[in-house]
């Protein structure tokens, strides 16, 4: 049997950038998700300009396929990034902008004072060094029973994204002067249901057990579904509040700095918006 040569340029293909340890350090992948190397690090490669243009289409970063497009190219031992766990996001894609294109960011903004223009240059392997890991181990005491969360997985997290989605859809429904007031009520209720559908499925998804009074541990996802659709609203805004509490200790701190001109000092959020973070030369 023929085999095709092996490529004379392959030589020149990109290597592997720098090396990373996961916040998570493998807990809570699906298994197959992820190939963590024994060293725990793992290796990624600068962007292709295939990677460059897919995070600079819409459509590709609205839907969510772009970034995992990405993030599978850029770290070859992560075979579904659908599936790693949220407090891992953050992190990688910090590890592929520096991997592209060195550790600095510039960044612009105007103090909140005296409107004064400022640019600097932040050091993004400091930024990363700072994102703190979750405590997921307290459980929450509620409605008599035992509730243990877990990190969202990012195509859960990509739901969220849908449910501001669907409430637009609303308030467009509601101001759209071309319907009738009948029809504007089937597309409120069409739309509200689908956001309760999907915070109920972000619940679930946030859920490694519910343990009963009887120390049953109860894992399967229909029966937990089924729980929090006919539990009191006192638990599900309890599992809530939680999972907002670890999502804030989660953020990537802001930049703090001076004014040059005024002195007052303010911070500069770094906030993931795709199509500028990875835009090269920023």
């Amino acid at each position: 049997m023929d085999t095709k040569p092996l490529n004379p340029l392959a030589k020149h293909f990109r290597q592997a950038a720098i090396y990373f340890r996961l916040p998570s350090q493998g807990r809570y992948w699906t298994e197959g998700s992820l190939n963590l190397p024994v060293t725990g690090e793992i290796a990624v490669y600068p962007m292709t300009a295939r990677d460059e243009i897919t995070l600079r289409t819409p459509d590709a970063l609205m839907n969510g396929q772009g970034v995992i497009d990405v993030i599978q190219s850029c770290c070859p031992d992560i075979k579904d990034a659908w599936r790693m766990p949220s407090t891992d996001v953050d992190s990688t894609l910090i590890a592929i902008r520096i991997a592209s294109y060195g550790q600095g960011m510039d960044l612009t903004a105007k103090c909140p004072k005296c409107n004064e223009p400022h640019e600097l240059s932040v050091n993004l392997s400091e930024v990363m060094s700072r994102i703190r890991y979750p405590n997921y181990s307290e459980k929450i005491d509620v409605g008599g029973v035992h509730i243990k969360l877990k990190p969202q997985e990012y195509f859960s997290v990509n739901q969220t994204d849908q449910i501001r989605f669907e409430e637009q859809r609303i308030i467009s429904s509601l101001t759209d002067t071309s319907l009738s007031e009948d029809a504007r009520i089937v597309a409120y209720s069409k739309h509200m249901q689908k956001i309760v559908n999907l915070n109920i499925k972000i619940l679930t998804d946030s859920t490694e057990y519910i343990e009963t009074e009887d120390g049953t541990l109860v894992t399967d996802q229909s029966y937990i579904i089924e729980f929090y659709n006919n539990c009191e609203t006192s638990v599900v805004q309890a599992v809530q509040e939680k999972l907002t509490a670890l999502l804030e200790s989660t953020r990537i701190p802001p930049v703090d700095v001076a004014c040059d001109a005024c002195q007052a000092p303010f911070s500069i959020p770094l906030a993931f918006d795709y199509s500028s973070f990875f835009a090269k030369g920023s």
